[in-house]
């Protein structure tokens, strides 16, 4: 009786043989085949996901709000030294310290958006040389507070076009007119950097990146009534890679960037004294810029969330040295004015201290 129990116990271990060489590698074959196809689903979503699309979806009715430092160092030197008593007093260095809110008003059927910049608290202030005279240096600080307390509560509109480059803007002329000459066109560059970065700075690429990718941008511009200068230029960026902003997503863009201005003959246009000056001089005018800076944009719609950037510019106004030569000095007659720009600026909702 336990050898009749005994076959029937070993009869199904019999139908579990392992099955043979040719069939475990039919197995193999599929198994891989398998595992193939599931890496080929990871991947292509993975390899999607890696590229990043960075475009400025300006919404009508948005409502950001915006810190922003600037200071800007300026260097003068000349040949002769006494050159530089041509210049109207420029100051040495100008700061600003401001928040503002900014309001998506419209955008037209080419992608134009106006943006409306209220500023909510500003702060201005310049250094003049110390040798020029009491009464100059506090005219100047005088008009400095006026200007400051008439752009408190001021409200701007500025363009901007697809690729976060500024068209343009108004509503500060009321305020400029509170300071002189010189010290309208300090104010009204400052102005238009913090605009340019606050935009993105003709940032946007035209197609997606991936972590790593470098894409350049042109810079080139005409003249306008605002800005008598036509600029040619290029902007290179890199995507480094995506990081969380507090709870929003952003992009991490490093940007270096070369310009060259050259001042507009149409007259109608306008244009800075210091380059009128030269030209009646017989003067040659070049400007020329270079810059880097480290932006976070947000993947949702674009907007900056932070910029921290450096401009370095150079205007020289150089004569022939065969023309120096003639009245005697060594070399050729130049004026060189150096400038270097950092901007920070933040979206935050939280009020300046």
């Amino acid at each position: 009786m336990p050898e009749r129990r005994a076959g029937p116990s070993r009869h199904p271990m019999k139908r579990l043989e392992y099955p043979p060489h040719s069939l475990l590698l039919r197995h193999a074959a599929v198994a891989a085949c398998a595992l193939a196809g599931l890496a080929a689903c990871l991947a292509l979503p993975q390899g999607a996901s890696a590229k990043t699309r960075l475009v400025r979806r300006y919404r009508p009715g948005q409502v950001l709000i915006y810190q922003t430092s600037l200071k800007t160092q300026v260097r003068i030197s000349s040949n002769p030294e006494e050159l530089k008593a041509l210049l109207p007093p420029l100051p040495h260095a100008v700061s600003t310290r401001q928040q503002n809110t900014i309001t998506v008003r419209s955008i037209d059927e080419k992608g134009v958006a106006a943006v409306e910049t209220r500023f909510d608290r500003f702060e201005f202030d310049t250094e003049i040389d110390p040798s020029l005279p009491e009464d100059i240096r506090e005219a100047a600080t005088s008009a400095e507070d006026a200007f400051a307390r008439r752009l408190n509560g001021q409200t701007l509109t500025a363009r901007y076009d697809r690729a976060g480059r500024l068209l343009g803007f108004d509503g500060a002329e009321e305020a400029l007119k509170e300071l002189d000459a010189p010290m309208q066109e300090a104010a009204m560059q400052t102005l238009r950097v913090f605009l340019e970065q606050m935009g993105g700075g003709a940032l946007y690429p035209d197609h997606p990146l991936k972590d790593g990718e470098e894409w350049k941008l042109s810079l080139s511009a005409p003249p306008s009534k605002g800005f008598p200068f036509k600029m040619e230029g290029e902007n290179t960026l890199r995507f480094v890679g995506k990081v969380r902003h507090g709870k929003i997503k952003a992009a991490v863009i490093e940007s270096r960037f070369t310009n060259q201005l050259t001042p507009s003959e149409d007259e109608s246009l306008g244009g800075a004294s210091i380059q009128s000056r030269a030209q009646a001089m017989g003067l040659d005018i070049s400007i020329r810029g270079e810059g880097e800076g480290r932006l976070l944009v947000a993947l949702d719609d674009g907007r900056v969330l932070q910029n921290q950037t450096t401009i370095r510019q150079t205007l020289l106004a150089l004569m022939p040295k065969n023309s120096g030569t003639q009245i005697g000095i060594k070399g050729p007659l130049s004026l060189q004015i150096e400038s270097e720009t950092t901007v920070h600026v933040d979206q935050s909702d939280k009020p300046l201290p």
